[in-house]
Formats: structure tokens, sequence, C-alpha cells
């Protein structure tokens, strides 16, 4: 085989930068003796270093580059050797592997902040991320997470999952385990000493940030106070402050206020999980939240937002249920279902609740995968009433959506959002792509299809159908810009000596081909994906690779 010969290249910069000096002063100083030494010394320092003797790894040819920084697209090779990028530009010679890409676009491997594969050392192969393009994925999110996050690093490495894993340490998580089953109440102090060193210990052990989930059991019941002395642990550590707020709808601006006190008050950077206006009652007010965030900002605030590309959300039908009545757990929540006062009170919350989002019904909300009754998978809440009660009446969907949550409850997918403000959103340069989803099994359940294809609709159906986003600035939103805010090192752009994690995709073919009611199937039109250099994904096909890397947040504290 050819050695690997990057670019033809000159030298580097700084190689030329001194021999336009030395050959500055021979011209002035120099003898024709000295001008030829200089000569030879020139030319040996034009034979690029590091792989001239070597073979390289993969080469990928003639695709057209998106580095990842929002420039302007540019063809070129790009080299892979030891699992980085040894070279980009024009480039000679042989690899062990090579990949013809005519036609296709090379980019950084895209990293999705904001996801629940929390297992991922159960499902190494992490299938319908790679497949959609995804080479680094961020746990622990939405307040739920690993308690011992050195235990899933160690996890992640025995098991060479294929993708490279980072992970929040979750309120939810550190809450339940220092209150005991009591969380309708602010923790004690030496609670709240424990939780605290929970977070602590998470920082050390290589977390990136807290996560809260201020919609869920039992961090809906925490005050911001509490937040605050969690996230200024973080902080301490150079982490992030990540937040599934407490309202997505009229309240969307309270919620906020709150993420804004954490991070001033924290000192930390803050980020706005799967940034959203759910329900008719507040759509159209995009640019104003948008600009409520751009005057935290101007302030001196650290503040960024991710987004899924779909107009439903998908979480536990608990959601649809007071929280009040869940606090205990199941059997408590049992014993307040059969106390008719207490049900009474339930069912007219609910109904309170429907009127204030402008709905009529629960026919918005889907059943993704019910523990109990599997025969209810896809269903929306009407159609369930109307097989387990044969009626379809508010009443009966009340009744349908109590019953499931008594018996183990259900996940579920809520058609809730508005396109246009979707648009808007996504158009936003501080809004990272991410999916909000755990692993897949093919088959299982009929989950939310976010998890099959988030990355490759925002390429097709917003880039290249819709032309909301340039390309390039598409695939920011998916490398650099999340790398940037998470301080993930040398990854999210392709740059020489940065890790080799890339994808290649046709821009012409790329597809999401999961649908809300037949969401099992993989994106297509990415035929290869490198992680650390190695192809997990090649010909269109997992390779059964897996190269990816437990990502420890690593920061001596202040």
């Amino acid at each position: 085989m050819q050695p690997c010969n990057p670019c033809n290249r000159l030298a580097s910069t700084a190689n030329r930068t001194l021999l336009w000096r030395w050959g500055s002063l021979l011209a002035i100083k120099g003898t024709m003796k000295h001008r030829f030494v200089f000569l030879l010394a020139m030319l040996a320092a034009l034979v690029p270093s590091g792989l001239h003797s070597q073979t390289c790894d993969v080469i990928i040819r003639h695709g057209r580059v998106v580095d990842g920084t929002g420039n302007p697209a540019f063809f070129a090779d790009v080299a892979v050797k030891d699992g980085r990028i040894a070279a980009i530009g024009r480039i000679t010679g042989d690899a062990k592997t090579e990949v013809d890409a005519r036609g296709l676009i090379v980019a950084p491997g895209f990293i999705d902040v904001h996801t629940h594969a929390d297992d991922v050392a159960d499902m190494p192969k992490a299938e319908n991320f790679v497949r959609m393009g995804v080479t680094t994925i961020v746990a622990g999110n939405c307040g739920g997470s690993t308690l011992d996050v050195a235990k899933l690093f160690r996890a992640v490495e025995q098991a060479n999952v294929a993708v490279n894993v980072a992970t929040l340490v979750g309120h939810n998580t550190v809450r339940e385990k220092a209150m005991g089953g009591s969380f309708d109440r602010p923790p004690t102090p030496p609670e709240l000493a424990q939780m605290k060193a929970l977070v602590e210990q998470a920082m050390k052990d290589g977390a990136v940030g807290l996560s809260t989930g201020l919609i869920y059991q039992p961090g809906v019941f925490a005050k911001t106070d509490e937040i605050v002395e969690l996230a200024k642990v973080a902080a301490a550590y150079d982490g992030i402050y990540t937040s599934h707020m407490r309202h997505e709808d009229t309240q969307i601006y309270k919620a906020l206020d709150e993420v804004f006190r954490v991070a001033r008050e924290a000192g930390i950077r803050a980020e706005v999980s799967h940034i959203k206006l759910a329900g008719p009652t507040v759509w159209g007010q995009a640019d104003r939240v948008l600009a409520y965030i751009e005057k935290a900002r101007a302030e001196g605030l650290d503040i960024t937002q991710d987004q899924y590309s779909y107009t439903a959300s998908s979480t536990g039908l608990s959601q649809l249920v007071p929280d009040w009545a869940l606090e205990g757990g199941r059997s408590e929540f049992r014993k307040r279902l059969a106390d008719p006062a207490q049900k009474a009170k339930m069912i007219a919350e609910m109904k309170k609740s429907l009127r204030n989002k402008g709905r009529d019904d629960y026919s918005y909300a889907v059943i993704a995968s019910c523990r109990q009754d599997k025969s209810l998978d896809g269903l929306n809440v009407a159609e369930a009433a109307k097989v387990k009660r044969g009626a379809d009446s508010p009443d009966d969907q009340i009744e349908t959506v109590l019953e499931i949550q008594a018996n183990g409850g259900a996940s579920g997918v809520f058609h809730g959002m508005n396109e246009d403000d979707l648009k808007t959103f996504m158009r936003h340069p501080n809004t990272m792509i991410a999916c909000d989803s755990g692993l897949r099994k093919l088959g299982e359940g009929v989950p939310h299809p976010r998890g099959y294809g988030n990355n490759a609709r925002v390429l097709a159906r917003y880039v290249r159908e819709l032309k909301v986003l340039r390309l390039e600035d598409a695939i920011r939103k998916m490398t650099s810009l999340p790398a940037n805010t998470f301080h993930f090192q040398g990854r999210g752009e392709l740059r020489e000596g940065n890790w080799a994690d890339i994808v290649v995709f046709d821009p012409e073919k790329i597809q999401d081909n999961s649908t809300y009611k037949d969401p099992h199937h993989y994106a297509t039109g990415i035929p290869c994906v490198l992680v650390n250099g190695v192809p997990v994904i090649m010909n269109n096909e997992h390779t059964g690779a897996k190269a990816g890397q437990a990502l420890r947040h690593v920061c001596t504290p202040r």
C-alpha cells in the first residue's frame, strides 16, 4: 500500500511561518551556500509529518465536507488514523478502508444532548441512534439518571458500546434517594446535605451537569431554592443545568423565570430541554418565548435550548393525573382512587386541565406502551375508552386513564404542538437538535418516531423539503453547538486532530421512515458512520463495531 500523504499540503502553519522568516533573513544576509542549505531544509519541511510513512485507517474521498462550524461546504477528502482526523484536503495514497463519498455529505457525527438511553450498556449497539448519524449521546435527562455515575461509565466501557456516552445527574434521582418516599415537602437540612453530596460525587465521577424534570415525581414538589443549592454544586465543577421545566403552556414564562433564577443564583449555564409550546391556547408565541430568552442572555445569562423535530411529545400517561394524587406511589394512588371524595377531586382537576389546554377530550393522547394491556398500544385515549368501557365520552376517557394508571401506567404520545412554532424555534441559532428518546427495540410497543428518525427528519423535511434551515446551519445544530455547550473537547467539528466521529449521508435521499402509526423503521440515506475512527455503519448496515467511549467530564472544582 501507498503511504497516506495528507493533502500534499506544504507544511503546518507554524513551519510555513518559520520558513518565511528564515527565507527573508537569508535573502538579505545569506551566501549562496546558506541559501542552498535553506532550500534543503525547506524541502524537508514540506513533507507532511506524522503520517508520512504510515498507512491511514480510513480515507473518505470526494465528499462535500460540512465541517460543523456553519461555514460553507467544500470538497475534500478526509483521512483517519488512530481514531482521529489526520488530514482534510486532497489525499494521495491508500488506506485500510476507503469510502467513496461522491455526491454525499461528510459531516461530524451528530451529538444528541437529550436522550433517555441510560440503559445503553444493555443495548450496546445503540442501533436506532447510530443509524440516524448520532455518535455521542447525553443520558440522565429530565431529572432521572443513574445514581452511581462511576458505575455507569464502567458498564459502558465493559460493554464496548457503539456510541460515546456522557450523562447528567438527575435531581429526581438524588431527591428520591435522600427523602425516602415522602416528597410533598421541602427537604430537611440533613436531606439537602445528602442531595448535595450525591450531586458532588456524580460530578467528581464525570457527570456533565444537573438535570431537572419538574413535572415528574418527586421533583414536581421541589422549590426553586432547593434546585439552586444543587445547581451551585454542579457549577463548581463547570457543569451545566438542564431543565424539563414546570410548564410549557400558558405558564411558560413563569417556568422560564425559574430557569433564569437558577442560572443567575448558581452561576451556571442553563439549557431549556425540548423547547415547545404545548396546547392550542399558546400556539403562535414562539417568537415571544425566544425574545424572552434572548433578554435573559443580554442580561448576562448563558441560556440555550434543544428541540426534537416533531409536533408530538412523549411521556407517561400519568401526566394527565394530578400530581398530588400520585404522591407516595401506586398503592397510595389506589387508596385515593377508592375514596369517592378524592376521586371526584381528581376528575374535576383533570377536566379543568383539559379546558385550560383548549381541549375537549383526550383524543390527542395516544397510548405508546401499556404495561397491563398491550392491545391498547397505538390507540388514542378515546379509542381505548371505547374498547375498555364501550363508550368514549370525556368521563369514560378519564376513567380509562385512571384505570391504566392504577394498573401500572403507560407511556404516551401527545399531539400538542404547532409546526409553525416548531420552525421558529428551529431557526434560532442557539437551538440544538435532540431526540428526547431512549433506545429502541424493533417491534416493541408503538413509541414516538423521534427515536428512529429525529436527525434524518431535520435534514429531509426541514432542510431539503421546506428549506427552513441551510444544510450547514442544521449540521451545526447537531455538532459544534452541542459540543461547545456541553464542553466536549475534540468533537463536533471536522478538524485535524479531533476525534473521528463522522457521518456520511446523501442529502437527496436521507429520510426518516418512522411514523406515529408505524414507528419501527430505521432512517435511511446514511451509508457510513464512524465512531472514534471505527466504521459502525458501513454500506448502510451496522458492522457490529462498538467503538464508543465514556465521556467523563473532568474539571477541578472552583
